[in-house]
């Protein structure tokens, strides 16, 4: 019993080892593609570009539901772009409370009875479309209630110009972000399909109006463990990723895309949650299929704010969510698992995400578990599990601190010498207990899924002007 416990454990350990060396194969390609990136951000002239007819439209849509506290900073945020021509369409998803009601007494919204929808694409029924002349660029659409991909599938249907953005209600872009993202598709419009955007935590960041005035890290735990995950998330992953075109999701809390092509792939799957992650493997798929050149491109300088749960509870609904949605999309695309057909996300993505996402909580815990009864049942060999979760520990710090050198070399959003020492301390301390829960938490949500629990789950807003200075 004792062999069989340690053989399990080693091979859980070994297992981590592997994965993590092919993350830190997906860093080094972050690190090598960060020069090109910084270059293009400091030679392009944002500005001009900001006033150029040669910029694509943009229809930017904004599914809300229960935001009455956070709605109007983001659309303010929103409408104070810089950028030539573009539209935001904010789709009520049946709220509970007053969403509706604080647009409409906000932005003097009437509403518009003879407003035409097209039905491009499906989604739950339309109770009316709201928009003031006063604010010609905004939209406000009510429907009943049908998820997140049903708002967005609406805002669709009613969007009038060739690229989409999506943006989360809890949300906040920075004045410049879409104009960087055009930038990025204007570089290859023929083959760009969707760009994802670089969230950041803005817990802790003084706002003012829906724009980040000063950005600070957070002062409670759990925002500042999420501030180092996103940043490793982004930096250290979606980088390396987009560089050989095996970008598997774009946030949904900021991306852009190609209507025609969301519309060619059915829209956003409705009725379950990954919705984000769904659209982009309908993309590749969709592409690869028909053999059309594509690319699915990454832009970390066109930056997103979002609110970061500061809870246990809310925290642990939304990974059991995203534990949810990444097993219902794994099983089912599993036929493009290791299928040539599908090149980089057949070969490596795919795999790589069942390894590393759907699978990690499994091996982790059960091989934490099997070493910790060997060491129990024989004492004399525990040097071994010691030694062998130390070597696992260091490799991971050192992805964690690859990451945030990634973000102190191009873009350095925190300069003092306590936010880098503040990173790297709560960097080490997410070892111990944090990512355990995260792994418990994703297995949570597996067995949700089983039981064939599909709900958003538990998601509390704060708004703008409370949350600057208390997260």
């Amino acid at each position: 019993m004792r062999d069989l416990l340690l053989g399990y454990g080693l091979f859980a350990m070994y297992y981590v080892l592997v994965v993590n060396s092919i993350y830190l194969l997906i860093t080094i390609f972050s690190h090598l593609n960060i020069s090109s990136i910084m270059k293009r951000s400091r030679f392009t002239r944002y500005q001009s570009l900001a006033g150029s007819e040669r910029v694509p439209p943009v229809s930017i849509l904004v599914p809300a539901y229960n935001e009455e506290l956070t709605i109007i900073e983001n659309v303010r945020s929103l409408l104070a772009l810089h950028y030539p021509q573009y539209e935001v369409i904010v789709i009520n998803d049946g709220s509970k409370d007053e969403t509706l009601q604080v647009l409409i007494r906000e932005f003097g919204l009437i509403r518009q009875p003879h407003a035409r929808i097209r039905n491009v694409v499906h989604s739950s029924p339309v109770n009316g479309i709201y928009h003031n002349p006063q604010y010609p660029q905004l939209y406000v659409i009510d429907k009943e209630n049908g998820g997140k991909a049903d708002s967005l599938n609406a805002g669709i249907n009613l969007s009038h110009y060739p690229l989409i953005a999506s943006i989360d209600a809890d949300s906040l872009l920075e004045k410049d972000a879409l104009i960087r993202m055009a930038q990025v598709y204007m570089e290859n419009p023929e083959e760009t399909v969707a760009i994802g955007g670089n969230v950041r935590i803005a817990n802790g960041c003084l706002i003012e109006d829906g724009i980040v005035k000063e950005v600070k890290l957070p002062d409670k735990l759990l925002p500042m463990f999420q501030t180092i995950e996103y940043m490793k998330a982004f930096l250290g992953g979606r980088i390396g990723w987009s560089s050989i075109n095996g970008l598997i999701i774009v946030s949904g809390a900021f991306g852009l895309f190609r209507k025609d092509c969301v519309i060619k792939v059915g829209g956003y799957r409705e009725g379950y949650p990954g919705e984000d992650m769904n659209i982009i493997i309908k993309l590749h798929k969709y592409m690869l299929e028909n053999k059309q050149k594509y690319r699915v491109a990454f832009c970390p300088d066109a930056v997103c704010w979002t609110q970061a749960p500061d809870t246990f509870r809310i925290l642990s609904s939304q990974r059991k969510r995203w534990g949810r949605g990444n097993l219902k999309n794994m099983l089912e695309y599993r036929h493009m698992l290791f299928n040539p057909k599908y090149k980089v996300m057949g070969l490596l993505t795919m795999p790589y995400n069942v390894l590393f996402e759907t699978l990690n909580p499994y091996f982790k815990l059960t091989g934490l578990l099997a070493l910790l009864g060997y060491s129990w049942m024989d004492m004399t060999h525990a040097h071994i599990v010691l030694v062998f979760m130390a070597i696992n520990l260091l490799f991971g710090y050192m992805l964690t601190v690859s990451a945030i050198l990634l973000e102190e070399r191009a873009f350095r959003r925190y300069p003092k010498m306590s936010d880098l020492a503040k990173l790297l301390g709560y960097g080490f301390l997410m070892f111990f207990g944090y990512y355990q829960l995260g792994a418990i938490w994703r297995l949570l949500g597996h067995i949700e899924f089983f039981r064939k629990n599909n709900t958003w789950g538990v998601m509390t807003r704060q708004s703008w002007k409370v949350e600057t200075r208390q997260s």
